[in-house]
Parts: structure tokens; sequence; C-alpha cells
């Protein structure tokens, strides 16, 4: 067997890795590259041309992916979560409640772990959670049997043609379900609601009515989190083949428990530390306007201190959306930093903009306007991509945290 990977990241890497184990394959890894070069190359002595997230369909005979080749290879139920924002935490809420259930869950995709390297411990009866991003979902041709929708909005416009070709990406979760599959969808949103609409499956709409009680389970804050977990409850009781509300009155216990036992993904508004009555909070995977604005409007009653700015991804069509944010009355102070940062002090002359040209010096400054406040708090929040100052959004967050443990 022989194997073109296109891309060589941490799918590619798995990918490499399982079929030599399983098929003796010849892998032939193709990286740096523009989506013209890789088009124009002659793969006719490839058995199987697997493509990284990031390559949009090609066309080529032979294509796939790795998500297409587990959906195709897995022996058991898949629940598949997709949105714009909060895919990771609503999986692993499902995840947390799944295991204080006892069942045999694995959790795989965007999150990090490359569904492939699980494929072989998986039986009949384990459960695989998958969140899906866009790029993974491009060209999927068969649906999970439990699949989410949640919040939709622009995102990866530099990746995807335009927004119709994002949202149509996301369609494919529900795209190919049938009247026995479950659909997990976001009330709140008209395109969760569209895709919803053209899907035959049994529809859950979400967020619904619980008591206090499994709301006081949740550690996160922000009423999105909230939402997160209803999505999450919906799903598990749609894998007993239940209703939310008969799920809940059956397992109240088990789901506090489970709700109550995840404390957040590293990056997405994660508290780090507090330290001379300042709190820190590391929310560096907020990489469009969307998700500042949870974070902001996640905490009312404090006074704000943002790290915000780096490599936007619209061309700076999305600043008057950022701006608009930071008018919350909690937002006290921003520290710009990053390209979309300097840029945005350049068209709005704002008294609380202070620019910073290093990560530690946004950090410094931030903790120089926080002292001067009551009740304050620092969240870096950038609502931008990372590449302009960082290798990936994972080191940009990985900096930061490191930066608050030092402080003293």
């Amino acid at each position: 067997m022989k194997i073109a990977l296109l891309g060589y990241g941490k799918e590619g890497q798995a990918a490499e890795k399982y079929f030599k184990a399983h098929f003796d394959a010849e892998c032939n890894i193709f990286e740096n590259f523009t989506t013209e070069e890789i088009k124009q190359r002659d793969y006719s002595s490839y058995d199987i041309i697997l493509r990284s997230p990031s390559v949009p369909p090609l066309g080529l005979r032979n294509e796939s992916s790795l998500t297409k080749y587990f959906f195709d290879h897995c022996p058991c139920l898949i629940i598949g979560v997709t949105a714009t924002k909060g895919k990771g935490t609503t999986c692993s809420f499902i995840k947390s409640i799944l295991d204080t259930l006892n069942e045999d869950v694995y959790l795989v995709g965007n999150i990090g772990t490359p569904s492939i390297e699980i494929l072989d411990n998986l039986k009949p009866t384990s459960v695989v959670v998958y969140e899906l991003s866009s790029f993974q979902l491009w060209d999927l041709e068969k649906s999970p049997h439990i699949a989410i929708i949640g919040h939709l909005e622009p995102d990866h416009l530099n990746v995807h043609k335009d927004y119709a070709d994002y949202l149509g990406a996301k369609a494919n979760i529900a795209k190919h379900q049938t009247a026995k599959d479950y659909l997990i969808y976001y009330s709140k949103n008209p395109e969760s609601i569209k895709i919803a609409n053209e899907s035959p499956a049994h529809k859950i709409p979400y967020p619904y009515e619980v008591p206090t009680d499994i709301l006081e389970a949740i550690k996160l804050p922000g009423t999105h989190n909230q939402e997160n977990a209803l999505a999450a409850i919906a799903a598990v009781a749609s894998y007993k083949n239940i209703s939310p509300d008969e799920f809940i009155k059956n397992n109240t216990d088990a789901i506090i428990k489970g709700l109550s036992n995840f404390h957040g993904l590293p990056h997405r508004l994660e508290y780090l530390r507090e330290l001379n009555g300042v709190k820190y909070y590391d929310d560096n995977f907020s990489t469009n306007p969307s998700s500042t604005r949870v974070a902001v409007e996640a905490f009312p009653d404090q006074n704000i201190v943002l790290i915000l700015g780096g490599r936007d991804k619209t061309n700076y069509k999305d600043l008057s959306e950022i701006y608009e944010i930071l008018q919350a009355p909690q937002v006290k102070k921003v520290v710009l930093i990053g390209e979309s940062g300097h840029e945005l002090a350049k068209r709005h002359q704002d008294n609380r903009f202070i620019t910073a040209e290093t990560l530690k010096q946004a950090v410094d400054t931030a903790n120089n306007a926080a002292g001067t406040l009551d009740s304050a708090i620092i969240i870096m929040s950038p609502a931008a991509a990372s590449f302009d100052m960082f290798e990936n959004v994972y080191d940009r967050g990985d900096q930061f945290k490191n930066l608050i443990a030092t402080l003293n």
C-alpha cells in the first residue's frame, strides 16, 4: 500500500504510524505547499491520498481524510460535536458524564487526539465523542448517530472560500443522518436551526430548563458554559435513548458529579491564579470576536483588564465588532498587542487603550492597570489568531501562563 500524506501535523504523524503498523504502507509526506501546487502533483501511483484537516477537498481519485477513514471503520457509536466555539468544552462535559456512568468512552478529534490512535481499542460497546471542526467535516460522507450543532458564525474565512462554504462543511455533521439518529441544536442561532431543519433525525433543541442544582454543579464561568453542559446532557440522554427530562430525573447524582468533575480546558477562559487581589484568566483559544465577547460577558460584575490582539483573520473587517465589544462597562483597560491590536489602536483613540510590543510587556502593563482597580481581573482573550507573534495558539497560551506563574 502506498499513501500520500498531505500535511504532517498530529493527524499526519498518527496516520503514518497506523498505516505502517497495519499495512506495512509506504507513506510519502508532503508539506509546505499551496492548494494549487498540491493539486498539480501526480498521484496515480497512490492507493490513498490522506488530507490533513486544513487541506481543502481536492477532488482527486482515492482522496480521503483521517476523519472519513475513522467513520468508515469505527465499530461503535459516535457522538459528534461541532460549533464555532465551545466544541471542546461540550465534548469534555459529555465524556465526564459518561465516565461517571462507567461507559467505555473515548474523546478524539479537534480537541487534540487523532481518532485513528484509538481505533484498535474500540469495541462495539464503546462510545466515541468526536470534536469536529469545519475542516474535518468538509467532505464527510457519513454523519454521527448523535450530532450536536452549537452556535455558528463566520470563522476560518482565511481558509474557507466564504461563509457559505464554512456553513456547508458544518452542515455535514447532520447531512447524512436518518430518522433513527439524534440531532441536538442551539435554538438561539439561526444557522444551527437551519441545519437542523434539513435533517430527518430526531431533534432536541437547547438550552432548556433544568433544576438549579444541575446548573450549580458547573464549575466554569459564563452562561455559555451552562449551555454547553445542557447540550452534553442531551447527548448522553440520546445515547440512552431517552429524553433529557427523563435522563435528568433518573440520573441527577451522576450528572452533577460528571459536570462538577470537569474544571475546564486549557486556554478556554481558564482560571490561573489570584495574586494581590487580582485574578488571572487565560482565554487564548479566543481567535475571533465572539469568543472574546463571551469572555467579557462572563464577568459582568468585575473590573476587567483585557489583553487583546494578534493576527486578524478577516483583513480587519471585524475590528468594528471588536471595538463594540470593548464598550462593555466592565472593560476598564485594554492592552493591545500584535497586528490587530496595533491596528485597533490606530483606528480608535480611546484612553483605555495601551499598546505593548511583547507579551511580557503586555502582562506587566495589565498588572499595573489592575493595581488601580477594585475587584480586578486580567483576561487574555485575543480575538485573533496567534501566528504574528507565536508558533500557534498553544504556544501563545503557554507563554501567557508561564508569565503569570512567575509573577510575585
